[in-house]
């Protein structure tokens, strides 16, 4: 059993250092140079080896309906960075457009 702990803690020794090295290069990591919608699946896969699914430079693709069509499907790749803005924008849009709603329904009179 003694063995086993000793192994352990060597094995635990080597490799620290390691992933520390990792989790630091990840945080030095540039943003990407190409927009992500325009990355490649492999491309994408290639650059975010490395980065937690949380760092603001991972990047994130959705598939969306195509709007008239029943299969075709378009993908939209950003970083989670970029994913962040484009949630806050269409938020404050649906604010206005439901202010903009109410405001117009109390205020006309038939």
């Amino acid at each position: 059993m003694r063995k086993y702990w000793t192994a352990l803690v060597a094995v635990s020794l080597v490799a620290a250092p390691a992933a520390f090295a990792a989790e630091e290069a990840a945080t030095d990591r540039a943003p990407p140079t190409k927009r992500p919608s325009e990355m490649t699946p492999t491309e994408i896969k290639a650059y975010n080896v490395g980065l937690a699914q949380t760092h603001p430079y991972y990047i994130k693709c959705r598939k969306t309906l195509e709007i008239g069509s029943l299969v075709k499907k378009n993908r939209v790749c950003y970083t989670n960075e970029q994913w962040k803005d484009v949630n806050a924008k269409g938020n404050q849009n649906a604010r206005d457009t439901a202010e903009a709603m109410t405001s117009k329904a109390a205020g006309g009179s038939n």
